[in-house]
């Protein structure tokens, strides 16, 4: 089945879901205006259940099939970016300093256009279980749909996400099975010294120049630690110390991330990053302390249904526009929580030439929008097949 000519046709429609949902973007949890858009657009569908307030923000639509069944997941996040809008568009956000800057609006849409078709259609046997999330962005909302009781209200044997990808052609479709996007941790250090007049250093133990020490040598952990093959980051994009330019500072705070697409590396990374900034801190005579806010685990495809996934996608858009084994990305998703949980598959599907993920001029692409939206129907009705 290639792009559903249904669902082609009412692409404008969605689309302009879509661009709504763009003009009005909300952050993390706080998406009242979201949330009861889909929940009011799953209900005229004619979803068999629609819940809200799952995971404070989260909504669920249930469509049954004709026959009795096994229950699947199909997830879109909801929410948006701290980020000004810089793209120009007619439907550009009218929420100051917020905009859709990952593409979620699309994500919502996509899915909202395959529960329609879905509910009208009901050509399969079991259950669809459409789960439109907050807070992915930082906020952890799969995790917290899933701690409010998902998966024990809806026990899915599998579940399912997608996103766009700037740079991959519209119409083409990429996975690839175990990790594809990384953990992602944050990384605070606290270094400690003297202060000190900036003519008399010798007077004071230098927290820049300790922390400066401590961000150089951080980066040889992944050269110098870690098998070669193994991807790895590093990033201490924050420094802050002093108020002053003639006063050496008795203290200083650096703030990053680190990123791994193995658990284990996950664990050598931290270990490291903690021995180094010690190290280096008490060769210059201060000391450092460091701590970790744990965040998105990996995003691990599972083997089974990542080649169900790439099947699915090539019925829509044909093979050749199917990449299986595509290189991860070092960007992280807590659909992976969801992952943990449940066998499932995450899969990217192309957004064009657009301006890259969280940039002020990045915009969804409607036009991957029958692709996205068909890749969701085809996949409900080939894991839920009618009893013949």
């Amino acid at each position: 089945m290639p792009v559903h000519n249904h669902i082609a046709s009412g692409a404008d429609e969605i689309a302009a879901w879509r661009q709504d949902f763009h003009r009005h973007p909300e952050l993390m949890y706080e998406l009242p205006r979201t949330s009861a858009a889909v929940a009011d657009k799953l209900r005229a569908f004619g979803c068999d259940e629609v819940i809200t307030g799952l995971g404070r923000t989260g909504v669920v639509g249930i469509v049954r099939g004709r026959g009795d069944g096994p229950m699947i997941g199909l997830r879109a996040d909801m929410d948006a970016l701290p980020i000004t809008e810089q793209t120009g568009a007619a439907y550009a956000s009218q929420a100051p300093g917020v905009m859709h800057a990952c593409g979620h609006d699309g994500h919502t849409a996509m899915l909202l256009g395959a529960a329609r078709h879905l509910a009208e259609t009901r050509a399969f046997s079991g259950t669809a279980v459409l789960i439109f999330q907050p807070a992915e962005e930082g906020g952890a909302g799969a995790k917290a749909m899933i701690d409010d009781g998902l998966f024990a209200r809806f026990p899915v044997s599998e579940v399912y996400g997608m996103h766009n990808l700037p740079g991959l052609p519209v119409g083409r479709f990429a996975m690839r099975q175990g990790g594809i996007m990384a953990s992602s941790d944050r990384i605070e250090i606290l270094v400690d010294g003297r202060g000190a007049h900036a003519a008399r250093p010798n007077q004071g133990v230098d927290v820049v120049l300790t922390g400066a020490a401590i961000v150089t040598a951080l980066q040889h952990v992944v050269s110098r630690n870690l098998d070669p093959l193994a991807a790895a980051v590093i990033s201490i994009p924050m420094f802050h110390a002093g108020e002053a330019d003639n006063v050496l500072p008795p203290s200083a705070r650096l703030a990053g991330t680190m990123r791994a697409l193995d658990p284990h590396v996950r664990e050598v990374l931290r270990a490291r990053i903690v021995a180094v900034a010690e190290g280096v801190a008490a060769a210059h005579g201060a000391t450092a302390t460091v701590s970790f806010s744990q965040g998105y685990p990996v995003t691990r495809n599972h083997a089974a249904q990542t080649a169900f996934a790439a099947e699915v996608a090539a019925d829509v858009a044909g093979l050749s526009e199917v990449d299986a084994a595509a290189p991860p990305l070092m960007a992280a998703e807590d659909f992976a929580f969801m992952l943990e949980e449940k066998p499932g598959a995450y899969i990217f599907i192309g957004n064009g030439p657009s301006a890259d993920l969280h940039h002020p001029e990045y915009d969804f692409a409607d036009t991957a929008i029958p692709f996205g939206a068909s890749y969701w129907v085809r996949l409900v009705e080939r894991a839920l097949p009618l009893s013949v």
